[in-house]
C-alpha cells in the first residue's frame, strides 16, 4: 500500500487533472487494497484464516492515503483531496 499510496501522489504532483476525474485518487489506493486482498484469497484457495485482519487491511490504507498526500506536499503541490 506504501507503493500504490506514493505512485497515487507520484500521478497527483504530475498531472493535476486526475483530480477533476469522477474516481478521486484516494480510491486508487481503497481499490490496491481490494486487488491485494483478492490476491491474497486467490492465492490461499479461498481460506478465510489466511487473510489479514480488518485493523491491517485499515492501517495499510492509512498509510498508503498519508503517503500520497504527503508527496503532493512536498512536491508543493497545491491539489485539494477532499
Amino acid at each position: 500500500m506504501a507503493l500504490a499510496g506514493l505512485a497515487s501522489g507520484a500521478v497527483v504532483v504530475m498531472a493535476r487533472r486526475v483530480m477533476e476525474f469522477w474516481l478521486k485518487p484516494y480510491f486508487w489506493v481503497l481499490i490496491a487494497v481490494a486487488l491485494f486482498d483478492i490476491a491474497v484469497l486467490i492465492e490461499n484457495r479461498g481460506r478465510a484464516d489466511a487473510m489479514l485482519p480488518m485493523d491491517a487491511r485499515l492501517l495499510s490504507f492509512l498509510i498508503g492515503i498519508a503517503l500520497m498526500v504527503a508527496v503532493t506536499v512536498i512536491a508543493g503541490s497545491q491539489a485539494r483531496f477532499f
